[in-house]
């Protein structure tokens, strides 16, 4: 499954939507009987950020912090961590920009159904939502847009610096511990303080002051979700720094080296990487017992694909595949069914998409699949993709091949490196970028 398709597969509710859904009543701060004037907080290459949208942005990552049943940090301490992320955001967005990366309205407007859907809601019922919310339409739209533009933009530039060598694939299929990790996952939160490049030694001490602040408050037993959204420059800063649950391959190799020797609700000392200055909780730990790796269940499927366009919309694709579901019901013959309506390549096959391992399929159809006995045909299911019927033929445990351990170890290797490799990315952006900060200005 390639980067596109697996962002794709992925439910879009996300940052953006909790924003605006999920905060509780009375999350908002209460307008002042004051007026001011709007003015320019921070000059970012040739874009303005106001006090406007920064206060904005602030009432809204404090809405999303209650949600989360966290108290925020002190307001002038938060704007000012919300202004920096909003920086990143920008030279991200601007870099984009300049290389011609665009989300059409068609794919936005699908990125807006799929987020509907996951919320069980028709594209109506979320608007309804979101104004309910004193947000308008057209600003969350664009929201959604940058959400999708920063996504793919971090999956492009990530993919094209991420090098694995066949030797790294070598030694981690000939690694022992190799299979005992992959059985293991981890819950892991985590705090980020970035140093930019070339920093020096006053820079560096400034930074590791902030992180001994950080660290002095963990240890008093502050929450790490509080002390995240005060401290850290991740991204993820604003849902308590968590990466979730994840197996030791498929997190940095600093976090991973760490994470066997830790207990449930440690936290580490303060860790030093090419990024900056990391602290790292181990919230939970599962897993620890499986089935040897070498073997996998694989599963003989078939399906019939129902595209969606401008012509064909959700509704009338869903009605399409009930019929066929009926006519199946009642005898018909899956292949040819699928020969004569199918709209992808396997049509000609009658839907046969041979044997699948894990992984080869979108999120939504693998558990809509996993979830049917040998012979009998879903309901319709919605993927990325379209509508699907999807029918089990059979099952069977196999030894995996060579040839997909090696791919499979590429991917672990891959995923491993991504966030090293996206964090010197983004510092790099930040630290070309021409940035004026203007917040020392009376408030």
């Amino acid at each position: 499954m390639s980067i596109m398709q697996k962002f794709l597969a992925r439910p879009f509710a996300l940052l953006v939507l909790s924003l605006f859904l999920n905060a509780p009543a009375g999350a908002q701060e209460e307008p002042t009987d004051t007026v001011e004037v709007d003015r320019i907080v921070a000059v970012v290459n040739t874009d303005a950020i106001t006090l406007y949208e920064l206060r904005s942005r602030t009432d809204q990552a404090i809405a999303q912090l209650r949600s989360r049943n966290v108290t925020p940090p002190p307001r002038e301490e938060f704007e000012r961590q919300v202004l920096e992320r909003m920086i990143y955001e920008k030279v991200q967005l601007q870099y984009a920009d300049e290389t011609q990366m665009r989300v059409d309205d068609r794919v936005l407007d699908a990125a807006l159904g799929r987020i509907a859907e996951s919320n069980n809601m028709n594209v109506t019922q979320l608007r309804s939502a979101v104004e309910r919310d004193g947000i308008s339409w057209s600003r969350f739209r664009e929201d959604i847009r940058k959400e999708i533009i920063l996504t793919r933009l971090r999956d492009r530039e990530v993919d094209s610096r991420v090098v694995v060598t066949e030797g790294e694939i070598d030694h981690y299929i000939a690694n022992p511990e190799r299979k005992a990790e992959q059985r293991e996952e981890y819950n892991v939160s985590h705090i980020l303080l970035r140093v930019p490049e070339g920093a020096g030694p006053d820079v560096l001490l400034r930074l590791k002051a902030r992180a001994d602040a950080a660290l002095e408050q963990l240890r008093r037993g502050d929450d790490f979700a509080r002390v995240a959204a005060s401290y850290s420059d991740a991204q993820d800063a604003l849902s308590g720094g968590s990466l979730g649950w994840r197996p030791l391959d498929r997190m940095p190799q600093l976090f991973a080296d760490l994470m066997p020797s830790m207990k449930p609700g440690e936290v580490s000392d303060i860790l030093r990487s090419p990024a900056g200055f990391h602290i790292v909780k181990l919230v939970d730990k599962r897993g620890g017992t499986g089935a040897d790796d070498a073997r996998v269940s694989q599963t003989h499927a078939r399906h019939i694909l129902i595209k969606t366009s401008e012509v064909l919309n959700d509704a009338e694709a869903r009605r399409r595949l009930t019929s066929i579901k009926e006519r199946l019901d009642n005898g018909a013959d899956f292949a040819e069914l699928a020969r004569s309506n199918s709209q992808d390549l396997s049509a000609a096959k009658g839907g046969d998409l041979g044997w699948l391992y894990p992984g080869d399929t979108v999120p939504e159809f693998e558990r809509a699949m996993n979830a049917l006995q040998p012979g009998k045909v879903s309901d319709p299911v919605q993927t990325p993709f379209g509508w699907h019927l999807i029918q089990v033929v059979e099952r069977r445990v196999e030894d995996v091949s060579m040839e997909r351990q090696r791919a499979a170890a590429r991917l672990a290797l891959r995923e491993r490196k991504a966030e090293e490799v996206y964090q010197d990315w983004v510092r790099q952006l930040r630290d070309r970028a021409y940035v004026e900060l203007r917040v020392a200005e009376d408030r």
